[in-house]
């Protein structure tokens, strides 16, 4: 680091992106993206609605934003939109966290969580998930906090049904209950309708995963009005133009593209059912995930040697240097043709 550096920057540990390595082909199962391409219509609405270049985008992203309210069925005040659900996870952080509201998320989960609340100075707890890598939201209920958690976690791929997240909500009503809902889409149920009666609820959701968008950065949040009135007015004083006009245009696309996402949703809950099978077959463990990777480990071969050992063989997968799930591997879920070479490579590094 330089020595300009903000000293309030200084012991700040950013988050680690999976690695997106160019020095050869690799068969990437390890950034959970969509083995999909976009649909090709939505990508044509794009090129021929997307608004003139040489003007500046939206500011409000309405037209998005009205496509996202319909297909929630809620009011258009109740919707807000990113580049990509990273950004509004931070406004959120910057937004309803402080000394007075602590931030409050599993020890075992999403890892930017820690950066957002260091990055913006908020004082955070980690709530140590149950042996069996749980999340009890009791640990998290009565308090004044901003509480934080993916459904279905990550990287564990475990689910929560909505009417616990409802007692949780109904339990704290001095906290801001955010809900990362980057996942749901492959097999879990969505919290959004809830937010039409508790007014802490913050819905995250994302375009990278189930909708094939992970390049384009979209992201949208669903919540009582007043706690959009709040995220927009940290947006109008970061990046007012925050998404550009032909991925406003992509989003509204790939919203009219439905049964195209949700076929591909059944293909990829189809091919997670196949890699866990297989996974068992050579003796690993898996969690039970409902989302688009398997979390698994195998009781003879650490997982960090694993994940390097694939990687020799052009293979990625993710590792996670975290005592806890430090035997585990996070294998993003892919075409059966993936899959099956996938399995291959894991079998030569079993025979060796």
């Amino acid at each position: 680091m330089s020595k300009y550096l903000s000293e309030r920057y200084m012991s700040l540990k950013p988050y680690e992106p999976g690695e997106q390595p160019q020095d050869r082909q690799y068969l990437k199962l390890n950034t959970n993206e969509s083995p999909f391409p976009p649909p090709k219509e939505a990508l044509d609405y794009a090129q021929a609605h997307a608004r003139s270049y040489e003007l500046y985008s939206d500011p409000e992203s309405v037209e998005l934003r009205q496509a996202l309210a319909e297909r929630y069925q809620v009011p258009i005040d109740m919707v807000m939109v990113g580049n990509g659900s990273d950004e509004v996870l931070n406004y959120a952080f910057m937004a309803f966290g402080s000394d007075a509201r602590p931030a409050l998320f599993p020890d075992v989960t999403y890892g930017f969580y820690k950066v957002f609340a260091d990055v913006n100075r908020i004082p955070y707890k980690e709530i140590p998930v149950e042996d069996d890598l749980t999340i009890r939201l009791d640990r998290y209920a009565g308090r004044k906090a901003l509480v934080v958690f993916p459904n279905p976690n990550a990287p564990t791929g475990i689910f929560l049904p909505p009417e616990e997240i409802a007692r949780l909500a109904q339990r704290s009503p001095d906290s801001v209950i955010m809900v990362d809902e980057a996942y749901v889409d492959f097999g879990g149920t969505s919290c959004i309708p809830l937010t039409l009666k508790y007014q802490n609820l913050l819905i995250v959701q994302t375009f990278s995963k189930s909708r094939s968008l992970a390049g384009a950065r979209i992201g949208f949040c669903v919540g009582a009005p007043q706690l959009i009135r709040d995220l927009q007015t940290i947006r109008y004083s970061v990046n007012p133009y925050n998404m550009n006009a032909y991925t406003q245009a992509l989003g509204i696309g790939v919203l009219g593209c439905e049964e195209t996402i949700q076929n591909n949703c059944r293909t990829i809950i189809e091919n997670r059912a196949y890699l866990t099978a297989q996974l068992k077959a050579l003796g690993f463990s898996c969690t039970d995930s409902l989302t688009n990777f398997v979390f698994a480990r195998h009781p003879r071969l650490n997982g960090r040697a694993l994940c390097d050992l694939l990687r020799d063989r052009g293979v990625l997968v993710r590792h996670f240097n975290q005592t806890r799930i430090s035997q585990y591997n996070r294998i993003t879920v892919g075409t059966k043709e993936q899959i099956d070479r996938l399995i291959a490579e894991i079998r030569a590094v079993l025979d060796m």
